[in-house]
């Protein structure tokens, strides 16, 4: 049953580097959750995969050794800290669900440091340097919603973060917030031509999808470079979160480590939807080639 939640709400966005020592993310992840406590966030969210660098720049089966199991070590401690400080945590993690069977999955962390579900990432790529395909079985679960105390959140996971379709499901489901835990970055030989655009494309499609459907939009990613000068990513930074009406309320910097926080409030959406009614101007009758992988002409 949706829980209809009315007021306001702080969010926090860890955006952060990652080392090759598991625990010493985890380790780091723990302090930033702290810090953005201690400014007033009620839920945190952390960048994609952050308990490792990006591993999926090769296709190497030892980095399998990477996964564990949901509930496991990292949401056993998060848990911990999210009942200790009375937050919300969303952790994005590398699920070993059975031999053989992977998820890209991020676990909402309750106040009470109880698991209140997960989401298994949808939409998987397969791109030089982001060889997800190699490890990752597609999410089975939707697109999901979750209702916390502070509000209900939609989390989906980075390359979801480009179709309107998944946007648009959790929407639909009552989100108030779209989560997108991220790692995203620049091929060193397509920086210099491609990369302002390529950021420029990552903003304005997550700022779509605030405008589409009335809702707040908060993307996390991490920074730093992992790999070789010859085949590595630079990741760019640049967490932000936008309003109901796609303004960007909260911005983060390209290289730097910090914590954004933000307030989302309930009376913005409904102003926004009240304005810019688009989910009532919708033709759900004439929507249904939508379901055609490509319609021939």
């Amino acid at each position: 049953m949706l829980m209809a939640f009315a007021g306001k709400f702080k969010i926090g966005l860890v955006q952060m580097s990652c080392s090759v020592d598991p625990n010493e993310n985890l380790a780091k992840a723990e302090r930033r959750v702290r810090e953005a406590a201690s400014q007033g966030a009620q839920v945190i969210c952390l960048p994609e995969l952050f308990r490792s660098q990006y591993f999926c720049r090769s296709e190497d089966h030892s980095l399998f050794a990477l996964a564990e199991s949901i509930p496991g070590p990292s949401t056993e401690a998060l848990g911990k800290l999210a009942r200790e400080l009375r937050v919300v945590v969303i952790a994005s993690l590398f699920e070993r669900r059975a031999a053989g069977v992977y998820h890209n999955t991020s676990a909402v962390l309750g106040t009470g440091g109880r698991i209140e579900g997960i989401y298994r990432k949808m939409h998987i790529p397969d791109d030089p340097l982001y060889y997800e395909k190699f490890y990752f079985t597609p999410g089975d679960l939707g697109f999901l919603n979750f209702d916390t105390e502070f509000g209900r959140l939609g989390v989906l996971v980075c390359w979801d973060q480009w179709y309107p379709e998944g946007a648009r499901v959790s929407s639909l489901g009552g989100a108030n917030i779209l989560f997108y835990p991220t790692a995203i970055g620049w091929h060193p030989n397509e920086k210099a031509q491609y990369g302002a655009g390529q950021l420029d494309a990552w903003r304005t499609i997550q700022r779509s999808h605030a405008i589409a459907n009335g809702v707040y939009v908060a993307a996390v990613n991490r920074i730093g470079y992992e790999g070789t000068a010859e085949s590595g990513l630079e990741f760019w930074g640049s967490s932000f979160v936008a309003d109901p009406f796609g303004q960007v309320i909260a911005d983060g910097s390209v290289a730097n480590e910090e914590i954004l926080i933000a307030e989302c409030d309930t009376a913005r959406q409904e102003e926004v939807r009240q304005h810019w009614p688009f989910l009532r101007d919708r033709r759900i009758d004439a929507y249904g080639p939508i379901l055609n992988r490509w319609i021939d002409k």
